[in-house]
């Protein structure tokens, strides 16, 4: 079994100033998913039309359009995948892993109030992207289970994932 280790070399030297080189092949599908579900008419950009919608699809009807706009600022011009995970990039550049969760779960949360209904979390899991199974959903509550109005506190599940079950050992 013979290697070509010149061209893998070469190939990671330019590789270095491509976006995609800033996260692993998994992470970019896992991006690629999430923009596949926001570009809701597929022509391959987010637009205002495909952020409302999104919005729409997340329970949020009454987004002003300032909101949108201002999102859509933040790109330096039309938003295809490439522009997508070059924001993503920047965004998340020195952010520590519970951070960049935490932010996962607040573009759900835009109010800020820290819990997610259990009925919204599970049809967001078990229908986008890596669908989760009944078992996984129930395997997931278990460990987390929902307070009794079925809100799950997600600042502190995503705290238990990335320092372990005791608060109190930083």
């Amino acid at each position: 079994m013979r290697s070509s280790p010149k061209k893998a070399k070469k190939r990671a030297e330019g590789a270095s100033s491509n976006v995609f080189s800033m996260f692993e092949q998994a992470q970019i599908q896992e991006f690629k998913e999430a923009f596949t579900i926001m570009d809701q008419n597929r022509d391959g950009f987010i637009d205002k039309n495909d952020l409302r919608d999104t919005f729409a699809a997340l329970g949020r009807l009454n987004v002003k359009q300032e909101e949108i706009d201002d999102m859509l600022k933040e790109a330096p011009g039309p938003i295809n995948f490439t522009v997508f995970l070059t924001m993503f990039g920047e965004k998340l550049k020195g952010a520590d892993p519970e951070e960049t969760i935490l932010n996962a779960f607040k573009v759900f949360d835009p109010e800020g109030t820290g819990i997610l209904k259990r009925e919204f979390v599970t049809e967001m899991l078990t229908t986008q992207a890596d669908r989760f199974t009944a078992e996984e959903m129930e395997q997931m509550f278990a460990a987390f289970p929902p307070d009794v109005a079925g809100n799950l506190d997600y600042k502190n599940l995503v705290h238990i994932i990335t320092h372990g079950e005791e608060k109190d050992q930083e």
